[in-house]
């Protein structure tokens, strides 16, 4: 991790609500000791193909949290390829001291985003100091594969995080999808870490992985040093 490089949160659930506020201020405040602005950047993109309603409610969850935390939000309405092309968003996004992707579709937030200039400026800003996060597919977008919790797929990811893989929601997933889980934990041929992100808790890296929230993470395959919280 390079010294002007923001802090990077994978999130297992509970963006934008009240048991997430510490750590979301957290975020913002570590970007704006950088020099980045008090603003955080809302992408809806994983679950925006849910309906008007849905959008409508992160939008709400997001701005109640933004009020909470006593900061600017904006919402990116990112919900096909060609907005993320939009020079308008790239905009937006400068200087913003978090910028965080929620939870929905992680396959549908790869496909939209990958080789997009707003991704790009994304991650630009998060190696200039801006905080990233990323909540459930969110989080699960980042890595090099997304493996296939809804679909039966592994599809290519962002690839911010090449040899990492997240199954999130991982207190919850093992009574949901016991035997697809443990077939991620012994998938023949894996050379990536993964790990398994609880409910209300995040893996953060700012000078070492550290694990903020309610929850426990848990390295299911190959290794990571994670720092006592």
């Amino acid at each position: 991790m390079n010294s002007n490089q923001g802090a990077l949160a994978l999130v297992g659930s509970g963006e934008y609500l009240p048991v997430m506020q510490e750590f979301e201020t957290e975020l913002l405040h570590s970007a704006l000791k950088r020099g980045k602005r008090d603003t955080f950047i809302q992408i809806p993109t994983g679950s925006s193909h849910e309906g008007e309603n849905r959008r409508n409610y992160w939008k709400r969850r997001g701005q109640e949290q933004a009020e909470r935390i006593g900061c600017e939000c904006i919402y990116l309405p990112i919900h096909e390829s060609d907005d993320a092309f939009n020079l308008e968003y790239v905009d937006a996004i400068e200087g913003a001291g978090l910028i965080y992707f929620s939870g929905g579709d992680p396959h549908r937030i790869a496909d939209i985003f990958k080789g997009s200039p707003l991704w790009s400026a994304i991650v630009k800003e998060w190696e200039s100091g801006s905080s990233l996060a990323g909540c459930s597919a969110g989080a699960m977008a980042f890595g090099g594969t997304i493996m296939g919790l809804r679909k039966s797929i592994h599809s290519e990811g962002l690839n911010l995080l090449p040899e990492i893989e997240v199954i999130p929601h991982y207190d919850k997933m093992l009574g949901w999808l016991p035997d697809r889980v443990a077939a991620f934990i012994a998938r023949v041929g894996a050379d990536t870490t993964l790990i398994g992100i609880d409910e209300n808790t995040a893996l953060v890296n700012e000078d070492g992985w550290r694990v903020k929230g309610e929850g426990e993470v848990h390295i299911l395959r190959g290794s990571l040093e994670i720092l006592e919280k």
